[in-house]
């Protein structure tokens, strides 16, 4: 029964970390769009939802990848318990509620990479963990991804305000915002295809640990529905914080930029999903608008917001390892030990909801001009 109760707390904060998800990630799709006006906000986070609900059937490549590849077999099964899987979960709720209440895009899979391994290296030792499948599906993916899209929506930008050269300036404009409007739906739909199995291969993960599902299964159908509901109506709560960041701070993004980062973005995640490739889809979007801003001739791109966004992104996987391991310490001493991680993880979730709310950014706010450094010219 203890097991039992153990896997349903689990299973519940899981789909609540898919929820943060949702609204962390929403401005990977949809801030350019917004930004732009191609999209009025509430229109493009309902569209963003569906989609993200409908690219959650479309594989389980990087479930199987979460399920199966990062967390060890030993003799006795797998060397995770459901209790270090509790306690690297709230690891990455509580990384991802305080970037969002930063407005700084940070990584949602990395907070639960980091939340898990934190919790499985403190649990089960370091060899619970494997380090090539990390290493070669997730770190080096970190680090390529956003490159790779950065160059291609340079390269697009670049050719769409050359080959526009000559149109009327309001006629490409109008095109270019239709066309962001499929870019950034394909970007919605391969956002549901990358990080809504990152929770259902953590469900997974969590059933197999407990016994109550064959090692090596993928997940059930009742798994992968719960996370693209989850990341859906995150997802369309709009997490406008960290799409004021990347629609207006980091580069004074216009519609052909806007289409060029999204469909550079979209490309990456898509190719990424079928490969198994657990990577950061925040990572992918913002390399994205940062090519898109270089691209155009004389763009600014604001380089201390971009030196910020660095930095969470390199520290969102120790800090999420370090909050996993020691909720781990605390979780696996009893039964009142989960408890209080529980509550203490609550009451935090509950204090940075408080604190936002005296800055708050909603969608009648969230195109806005914000004060930011000045410039530097690309």
């Amino acid at each position: 029964m203890d097991v039992l109760v153990t896997v349903v707390l689990v299973i519940l904060v899981a789909l609540v970390f898919d929820f943060t998800n949702g609204f962390h990630d929403t401005a990977n799709a949809m801030a350019t769009s917004v930004a732009t006006g191609a999209l009025k906000p509430r229109t493009a986070v309902l569209i963003s939802a569906v989609l993200n609900l409908v690219g959650a059937f479309l594989s389980t490549e990087v479930a199987k990848t979460v399920s199966q590849g990062i967390i060890r077999e030993g003799q006795d099964g797998i060397q995770i318990t459901p209790t270090m899987i509790f306690a690297g979960l709230v690891g990455a709720v509580l990384w991802n509620l305080a970037t969002w209440y930063a407005g700084l895009p940070s990584s949602s899979t990395h907070a639960l990479f980091g939340g898990l391994i934190g919790a499985s290296v403190v649990g089960a030792g370091l060899q619970s963990v494997d380090w090539a499948t990390v290493l070669s599906k997730v770190v080096l993916p970190a680090l390529l991804s956003p490159v790779i899209a950065g160059v291609i929506a340079l390269v697009a930008t670049y050719l769409a305000y050359t080959l526009t050269r000559n149109a009327t300036t309001h006629g490409a404009a109008t095109g270019f915002r239709h066309g962001q409007t499929i870019s950034a739906s394909l970007v919605s739909l391969a956002h549901g295809t990358n990080d809504a199995q990152k929770t259902m291969g953590v469900i997974t993960l969590t059933l197999v640990a407990a016994g109550y599902q064959p090692s090596g299964s993928g997940p059930a159908l009742w798994v992968v529905l719960a996370c693209g509901l989850a990341i859906g109506l995150g997802t369309y709560t709009g997490g406008w914080r960290i799409m004021q960041t990347v629609g207006k701070k980091i580069s004074d993004v216009q519609s052909p930029q806007g289409f060029a980062a999204e469909t550079s973005s979209a490309a990456t995640i898509l190719v990424s999903s079928h490969l198994g490739f657990a990577l950061s889809t925040t990572h992918v979007t913002s390399g994205s608008v940062v090519g898109s801003g270089l691209g155009k001739k004389l763009a600014d791109v604001h380089w201390s917001v971009v030196g910020r966004i660095a930095v969470a992104w390199v520290v969102t996987l120790p800090a999420a390892a370090v909050v996993g391991a020691l909720a781990t310490l605390l979780a696996s001493t009893s039964t009142i030990g989960l408890v209080v991680v529980a509550v203490l993880a609550l009451l935090g979730g509950l204090a940075f909801a408080a604190l936002a709310r005296r800055r708050p950014v909603t969608r009648g706010n969230v195109d806005d001009e914000q004060p930011a450094a000045e410039p530097v010219s690309a």
